[in-house]
C-alpha cells in the first residue's frame, strides 16, 4: 500500500511517501501501526483532529475500511477562498 504525506505531516515524518505492507483493516489501525514505528510518526499522528485522510483519493474518516485500498494520504485540513 502506498502512504502519502502532505504539508507538515510530510515534514514531521521526513518523507513524502512510502510503500508498506500492512494487515490494518481500517485507517485507525494503520495509524496505530505507524505511530508504533518511531518517534517522528508518533509526533505526526499525535492529534488526529488536526489531520484529514483520503483512501484511494477519496476523502474519508479514520474508521474507513482499507479492504483493497492502494493508497492512503494524510494531510492537514485545507481552507480556501
Amino acid at each position: 500500500m502506498d502512504i502519502v504525506y502532505f504539508a507538515w505531516v510530510r515534514e514531521r515524518i521526513g518523507r513524502p511517501k512510502e510503500k508498506i505492507d500492512t494487515d490494518a483493516r481500517t485507517v485507525t489501525e494503520l495509524v496505530e501501526e505507524l505511530r508504533a514505528r518511531e518517534e517522528r510518526y508518533a509526533l505526526a499522528f499525535s492529534d488526529l483532529s488536526a489531520l484529514r485522510v483520503a483512501v484511494d483519493q477519496e476523502l474519508t474518516d479514520f474508521d474507513a475500511p482499507l479492504d483493497g485500498a492502494r493508497e492512503v494520504a494524510f494531510f492537514p485540513p485545507m481552507t480556501g477562498g
